[in-house]
């Protein structure tokens, strides 16, 4: 499933929405340098972002064609899962991952993040939810489950997509914890932000999810027929609202110490809150370009 999202990586990188500034400029000020391992990064949206805040980026991905993207758009990227990835003795002051943790054994991932971090390196995973008006959402809903009545993708309602996301951090969190590798208690961020599309523009975007990436070219054009006519019927573009979640962890003992539990408790507290300043409470809608 996940290469899945490799079929067309043009299409990918143009609509898929950007992270926003806040968060960037959050991972930024709380890792302890500018070295910043990429799990996952597909065609190298996030990766860009990092960069273009000064970052230092190396991505990892396991699909070769948009790690071939990614290349081309200035990002060095080796090919692997990051479970069998080889950091080759390489360190790093940041390991992010943007809708792609999922992806990771929620244990073992954050294991070899603490392998690959400096000390007081941060552990950043993130991804968006989003909430389409209602007109859209249940035009999707609606025609999906009649071009495809056997799929488990059966459009959630937004206020339910959120909440999936949320239970899936919580689950995040919960991995950070009983990997046991030296990391302070897990924060859980949030950012609340707007973007405009218009009909082409969310068409555009709509293949890329995950409910249509394999869908056979007929049905996926039914689908798409069937939700740009619901945006025609209300003017042809709409607003929509998105929530970024993070969950972040600073890594404040070595795992030898971890291990040892050495860790005290006022080294779970120290350093993480120190370094970082609050940002603002949500990005402008317009930080999100695709």
């Amino acid at each position: 499933m996940a290469e899945s999202f490799g079929a067309d990586v043009e299409r990918y990188d143009r609509a898929r929405p950007r992270y926003p500034d806040a968060l960037v400029e959050r991972i930024v000020a709380a890792s302890p340098g500018p070295d910043v391992l990429d799990v996952g990064c597909g065609t190298g949206i996030e990766a860009r972002q990092f960069q273009a805040a000064g970052c230092t980026v190396l991505g990892v991905d396991p699909d070769a064609r948009m790690a071939e993207f990614a290349r081309r758009s200035g990002v060095e990227v080796e090919v692997a899962t990051f479970e069998a990835w080889d950091p080759a003795g390489r360190s790093f002051d940041a390991v992010v991952a943007g809708q792609a943790w999922h992806w990771v054994d929620p244990v073992a991932g954050v294991v070899k993040a603490a392998q690959v971090l400096r000390p007081g390196g941060l552990l950043a995973v993130f991804a968006h939810a989003f909430a389409p008006p209602p007109a859209v959402a249940e035009a999707f809903a609606t025609v999906y489950r009649r071009v495809v009545p056997d799929s488990p993708f059966q459009g959630q309602a937004p206020r339910q997509a959120l909440d999936i996301y949320q239970t899936m951090f919580a689950k995040f969190s919960d991995g950070i914890r009983e990997a046991g590798s030296g990391f302070s208690d897990p924060e859980q961020w949030r950012f609340d932000w707007e973007q405009s599309y218009t009909r082409d523009e969310w068409l555009d975007l709509l293949p890329t999810t995950g409910g249509l990436t394999r869908l056979p070219a007929d049905k996926l054009a039914e689908v798409l027929a069937g939700v740009g006519t619901a945006i025609d019927e209300i003017g042809g573009r709409f607003t929509m609202t998105y929530t970024t979640l993070a969950v972040a962890a600073a890594l404040t003992a070595t795992p030898a110490q971890a291990t040892t539990g050495s860790l005290t408790s006022h080294a779970r507290g120290a350093g993480f809150g120190a370094r970082r300043q609050p940002p603002a409470a949500a990005a402008h809608p317009d930080r999100a370009d695709s």
